[in-house]
């Protein structure tokens, strides 16, 4: 880990030079040159905030919404998540998806927002998660992220550990690099506490990795044809269960929500398929809202987080992304199962792969606001809004 700080350090060097020199060229030709500079090209501002930062340590931080007095308060705690932006090398779409993503977080002004994975993907990625860190702090909002399938094939290696760090150094960003004996990096904890020094809600986040690999399989008994998406590790879920019990041991019984990238296997029991191409729900889950386009990409081994999470009595809300055509969000067995919206522009949508008009994609933001009684209550904000604004406006 050392050996990691001091290879950091000497290319965050080499980055911020690099980015001070693009800026420059970007400000000189008036956006004509360096277009790729999304940070500078995305229109944003700062919605202020009222969150404070009470507690940090290695993998965890608490936080509060402040009220007038300065103090941690009950008020509605709102969290805005989001999907693989897909960020690569089309400046267009880039500014694209960003601009709309930037008019949400103006728009509905939440307390912290949370990326679910593949955000950043481009060919210079250890500098565009700095970009992008950066139009987060133009927004002023905290924020932090879990990373998903495509961000780095590496899942402990010094690639990623620079994005977690690189993202984790500037002031609004919650993102931890994570306990080092678990798997991936950004496992990390979010407590938001309340009036009186309860705790509101912990929320739980973890790196799901991207594909399963060799060194797992006899571990997992995963046979040798078996192949897919990865999986949360036995570790993982350890560190869940140790966590919650030492939470509840300090403030007693408390919720909490889960973030991931990959969707938990019980996702596939909200739909089924209906033998035309199509899905239908399943008749297991109540589907709360959303409709299901393409089948759910969970990995083929299932090593009982949601078990875990049943087990333990706390978490009331698991959010995924990968799959950026499902919007749903569906009860089972008591725990809400939830899409974080997809942003991306890039890869695939609606409009790829049914010719759906632009008015009917479904891009957009998911928000969920925490009541002050604990209550929590989870909506789609879908970018196609500001389409029907921008036709209304100009009638």
């Amino acid at each position: 880990m050392i050996l990691y700080e001091i290879h950091g350090c000497f290319r965050r060097s080499l980055i911020k030079a690099g980015l001070f020199f693009e800026n420059i060229v970007y400000d000189i030709s008036k956006g004509k040159l360096a277009k790729h500079c999304f940070d500078k090209a995305v229109e944003a501002h700062d919605i202020g905030s009222r969150v404070k930062i009470l507690r940090n340590d290695d993998y965890s931080t608490d936080i509060a919404k402040t009220g007038s007095d300065g103090n941690p308060s009950d008020e509605m705690f709102r969290i805005v998540s989001t999907s693989d932006f897909h960020l690569e090398d089309d400046y267009e779409i880039n500014n694209k998806t960003l601009g709309f993503f930037a008019r949400q977080i103006t728009d509905l002004r939440p307390d912290l927002v949370v990326i679910t994975g593949d955000a950043v993907q481009t060919k210079y990625q250890q500098i565009d998660v700095i970009r992008f860190a950066r139009l987060m702090e133009k927004l002023g909002v905290y924020w932090t992220i879990v990373f998903g399938n495509h961000e780095v094939r590496e899942e402990k290696g010094i690639y990623k550990w620079m994005m977690a760090k690189s993202a984790s150094i500037h002031p609004h960003c919650l993102c931890k690099i994570g306990p080092d004996n678990l798997y991936g990096y950004a496992n990390h904890t979010i407590n938001i506490i309340g009036e009186g020094g309860k705790l509101r809600e912990t929320l739980f986040l973890f790196d799901s990795g991207r594909d399963i690999r060799d060194e797992y399989r006899r571990e997992y008994n995963v046979p040798d044809d078996v192949s897919g998406y990865d999986f949360l590790k036995k570790e993982q879920i350890e560190f869940y269960e140790n966590e919650v019990k030492s939470l509840k041991n300090k403030y007693g019984d408390f919720d909490s929500i889960m973030y991931m990238h990959i969707p938990l296997c019980e996702y596939e029991h909200a739909f089924k398929e209906d033998g035309n191409g199509g899905y239908t729900p399943s008749g297991e889950c109540e589907i709360l809202y959303g409709n299901q386009y393409e089948s759910v990409a969970c990995s083929p081994v299932n090593t009982g987080m949601f078990d875990a999470i049943l087990r333990n009595g706390s978490t009331k809300a698991v959010f995924a992304g990968h799959d950026h055509v499902n919007d749903w969000c569906a009860l089972y067995k008591g725990v809400y199962l939830v899409y974080s919206l997809s942003a991306d522009y890039k890869l695939y949508h609606l409009g790829t792969m049914f010719g759906k008009p632009e008015a009917e994609w479904l891009q957009g933001v998911t928000v969920t606001d925490i009541r002050p009684g604990g209550e929590i209550k989870i909506k789609p904000s879908f970018n196609s809004k500001y389409l029907n604004k921008e036709t209304n406006d100009g009638e």
